[in-house]
């Protein structure tokens, strides 16, 4: 995989890499791990709320009446 940075992505990346003391290519891979992380998370919240809706849709509408 090649990622392609715009110039200004790619100095702001390198900014922040010098400052924790770690590569560009160890701050990508963060960066990717914490989004994948937060994307699947949002993914189960929201097939919870799905399943709670299906179950108790219809009591949850009653007590917001």
């Amino acid at each position: 995989m090649t990622l392609r940075l715009t110039k200004a992505e790619q100095s702001s990346l390198k900014k922040a890499a010098k400052a924790q003391g770690i590569s560009m290519q160890d701050a990508a891979r963060t960066a990717v791990r914490e989004w994948v992380i937060r994307v699947d998370h949002h993914s189960r919240i929201d097939d919870a709320a799905e399943l709670i809706m299906k179950v108790h849709g219809d009591a949850l509408r009653r007590l917001g009446e």
